[in-house]
């Protein structure tokens, strides 16, 4: 059985950000499902999604620091710089975790690891609202 929906994050500061709780209350039909497969797809070019520590903040806090390190602001040999100073970092910050993630259901609930959470990745100092597709496949 094939299942699909899109979601509305709301807009957020810069930072990286655990939104499981957030995906599992807006796609309840997870609880359906006895087995079979999570996708969620992020529909931006300036963003992010990753699977990582969901119980300690300042893990979130490091991950922030050691990518601005990786992909600094105002270089300049960036080119594609008309959106502002985070716009190209935002891309290759992207690039380099993601936009996609795929998680196992068991028993109509993701499976994750005891300490794993989804975070969305913002780059942006004035992001807006951010768009998943979650399609569900299984049993």
């Amino acid at each position: 059985m094939w299942f699909q929906k899109e979601i509305r994050l709301k807009a957020r500061r810069r930072g990286f950000h655990l939104i499981t709780s957030e995906i599992e209350q807006a796609v309840t039909e997870i609880s359906q499902y006895k087995v079979g497969l999570v996708h969620i797809l992020l529909q931006h070019t300036s963003a992010a999604l990753t699977l990582n520590e969901n119980a300690d903040p300042s893990v979130r806090e490091d991950f922030e620091r050691f990518f601005n390190r990786l992909a600094p602001e105002n270089e300049h040999y960036y080119t594609h710089t008309y959106e502002g100073p985070d716009d190209m970092p935002a891309h290759l910050k992207s690039s380099m975790l993601g936009c996609e993630l795929t998680i196992p259901v068991t028993d109509g609930r993701l499976n994750l690891g005891t300490w794993q959470g989804i975070y969305l990745c913002e780059p942006r100092d004035r992001a807006g609202n951010r768009n998943l597709v979650v399609t569900i496949h299984g049993e």
